[in-house]
């Protein structure tokens, strides 16, 4: 850093304008970042600072609600691969994403560009991306970190959130991708956590992040989420993106003191090294527009979720006559709104890719009623063997920048499928939408249930490639449908008021609470159906010491056509724990009558939660379940197991309870010792009442009961479990 000179240092902290970092003259040069979870967002030449509908064309994929919903790392390697190659082609040197934030709420307006509502399956998608974005030497961002899971008030809102939910729920993708993929950079939050601003969060920028996990990459800020250039710095931040022109506030902090010169080369040094890290990404002059395109459709097809599929009315038959009823099939909704927009290089309408049947709008995309537009939808469905009524959201109802009040399809679509229903038995829904939308009120009307979520450019195509036959559906859900709005365990704390929003339902997320409790909900975690049926059998699980188990099942195809099954592990600890978490999962393509086995790795990290006390993860001893099933509440195969735990002995204190004393290997028999002597009673012989009350007594508060154990005793008790081998 001794070339640089301080001006520079600081300047190397900021960017150099919206999209770049900033230059140094003989030294480095300006790098590219841009937009990009699901495609390309770079800007035009001289176009404004935001931008967000006028930038160079790129394919846009799926974004990650569709493709999180594939469970396929591999096909997630490959779009992040694919959006590198674009990069590569535009100029790209960083893309920012991608966005790993858990689904808490399916309020949330952003939730179309994270990929679930558990943790184990959004650090598995996205270390895969990241890894397929990295493959080409261009740098990914992952984002958003951390506790970013609403959009109300997201640039100033503390969420109040404690530590082991934290660990253990929105943290957890985060470690997982930062130790597995090593991404080149990750870029904070604007929230704050607890009430500390996450560019200038100090435990969670460095602490945590570097100095836990490892993370040896750059720190850039969210666009205008550095409130405190100098305390961020302080705090770990390395890059502010876009400038605000504070540099010089940095040089005068460093002359007088206030920030320490080596914070600032510690930070422009981690610019100079991301440079030097995507200084080998190779230049394209294009990419193969019709290969991307493609991806894009297979991903769309692996993402779309069949949710009911009543007397096989899916796949359409050839010689069954249907018509296609919904503006959406014509005018589809295929991304969200917001800084991932993506300017897609073709656009697939699924009416056309399905022949265009005969074809009637039904509604109004801007939610206006048009009774004309019902009345020809009704009519036509009248005279059809089976109606395709595509309903969703409209552009306007789910965005960055806010989150939704609702849950229910617009009025006029939910008013229009009834009357359809009324007069075509075999009535396929056929669903646009970024955020799960509520189905309980209307799904006894449909046959069949197709979520497509947001499949990108390619998804008309694909959507008639599965509602045709030519696939399978082969996508599963990875965030809960709820019953009701009221059931979502966030309802009564999201998104808070007054600046903060409490976590309150703490790691009771998604399916952990509905499972917990057996909350009836409309579709469950991981369910999706195919054209085919599946069945598990030989459960084995070989025990390899040290905390370490393998396990294997086998997966038969037990229909009449190829498709794939989605085999999901869950393992199960007793105590204040979710009834079962995720822990494992595995994609299998079959063939009718095919059995393919399914193999999983489980460490003891798979069985620990975060102890706030010991400040670590920790495994206690004991009994776990291990489940493997085609659903959250599909379990087909089950074993019990032991665990030895992980050795872990608290010490003890004053304050340790009679319970705590009993149970401990070195302070049980000490204590058991002194009740035998005069004087003090055996309370382990007392009635059963007087025992359970006793047992969540500190041992110190013996000495006020007149019980004869002094303070003098108790100090002796803990001096010598401290002691005792």
């Amino acid at each position: 850093m001794t070339e640089l000179s301080l001006a520079q240092k600081a300047a190397l902290t900021s960017g150099g304008d919206t999209w770049h970092t900033t230059a140094v003259e003989g030294v480095v040069r300006a790098l590219t970042l841009s937009d990009g979870p699901h495609g390309l967002r770079k800007q035009e030449a001289g176009a404004d600072a935001l931008g967000l509908h006028h930038s160079v064309p790129a394919t846009c994929f799926p974004p990650a609600v569709a493709l999180g919903s594939s469970w396929d790392p591999l096909l997630a390697h490959r779009v992040g691969a694919a959006v590198a190659r674009e990069a590569c082609a535009l100029g790209v040197d960083v893309v920012l994403g991608p966005g790993v934030n858990i689904k808490r709420s399916p309020l949330c307006g952003r939730n179309f560009e994270y990929f679930s509502e558990d943790p184990h399956h959004t650090g598995v998608l996205g270390a895969a991306v990241v890894n397929g974005i990295q493959s080409l030497g261009v740098g990914a961002s992952l984002k958003h970190f951390a506790v970013n899971n609403q959009e109300t008030d997201r640039m100033r809102v503390s969420a109040d959130v404690d530590e082991r939910t934290l660990r253990e729920i929105y943290l957890a993708a985060f470690e997982h991708i930062v130790r597995e993929a090593k991404p080149y950079t990750v870029m904070c939050s604007y929230n704050r956590i607890n009430g500390l601003y996450a560019s200038q969060n100090h435990w969670l920028l460095t602490e945590v992040l570097r100095e836990e996990w490892g993370f040896d990459g750059l720190v850039v800020s969210d666009w205008g989420a550095v409130n405190d250039r100098v305390a961020a710095l302080e705090a770990g931040l390395d890059l502010e993106m876009p400038p605000t022109g504070t540099d010089e506030e940095i040089v005068e902090a460093v002359r007088s003191g206030r920030l320490a010169e080596a914070v600032l080369d510690t930070a422009a040094g981690r610019v100079l090294e991301l440079a030097r890290r995507v200084a080998a990404r190779p230049v394209f002059d294009g990419w193969d527009h019709d290969a991307h395109h493609e991806l894009a459709r297979e991903a769309a097809r692996a993402g779309a979720v069949l949710l009911k599929n009543d007397g096989d009315v899916l796949p359409l038959t050839g010689d069954g006559r249907f018509c296609v009823i919904g503006e959406l099939a014509r005018t589809p909704r295929y991304q969200g709104s917001g800084s991932s927009h993506v300017v897609p290089t073709r656009l697939d309408d699924a009416w056309s890719a399905l022949g265009r049947p005969e074809f009637a709008a039904g509604y109004r995309l801007d939610g206006e009623a048009d009774a004309g537009l019902a009345g020809e939808a009704v009519a036509l469905a009248a005279r059809s063997e089976v109606a395709l009524l595509f309903l969703g959201l409209p552009d306007a109802a789910e965005s960055e920048g806010f989150d939704r009040t609702t849950l229910d399809l617009p009025a006029v679509q939910l008013a229009l499928l009834p009357a359809v229903a009324g007069v075509c038995e075999r009535v396929v829904v056929v669903l646009a939408n970024g955020g799960v939308v509520s189905v309980a009120e209307w799904r006894d009307s449909a046959a069949a249930i197709l979520e497509g979520w947001l499949p990108g450019q390619a998804g008309g195509a694909a959507l008639a490639d599965l509602l045709l036959g030519t696939h399978s559906p082969s996508g599963r859900l990875t965030e809960t449908i709820p019953l009701r709005l009221a059931d979502v365990p966030s309802h009564l704390h999201f998104p808070g008021g007054d600046g903060h929003v409490v976590y309150g339902e703490g790691r009771y997320v998604g399916y952990r609470h509905y499972d917990t409790l057996d909350v009836e909900v409309a579709y469950p975690f991981g369910h999706g159906l195919t054209y085919s049926r599946f069945a598990y059998s030989d459960l084995r699980v070989e025990e390899l010491g040290g905390n370490e188990w393998r396990v294997a099942a086998t997966v038969t195809n037990t229909g009449e056509r190829f498709a794939h099954e989605v085999a999901q592990l869950y393992v199960g600890v007793s105590g204040d724990r979710p009834r079962h978490e995720l822990r494992g999962f595995a994609k299998v393509g079959l063939e009718p009558g095919a059995s393919e086995p399914v193999r999983f790795a489980l460490t003891g990290r798979d069985l620990a939660f975060w102890s706030v006390s010991r400040e670590a993860w920790q495994i206690d001893a004991g009994e776990f379940t291990v489940e493997i099933g085609a659903s959250s509440r599909d379990i087909r195969l089950s074993a019990r197991l032991t665990t030895p735990g992980d050795g872990y002995v608290p010490a003890l204190d004053r304050m340790s309870t009679l319970g705590e004393w009993l149970a401990h290997p070195v302070g049980g028999p000490l204590l058991r010792g002194l009740m035998r002597g005069p004087g003090v009673p055996d309370l382990e012989k007392a009635g059963p009442e007087l025992l359970g009350l006793a047992l969540g007594v500190p041992l110190i508060k013996f000495r006020t009961f007149g019980l004869g154990l002094t303070a003098e005793a108790v100090d002796g008790l803990v001096a010598a479990a401290r002691t005792t081998p």
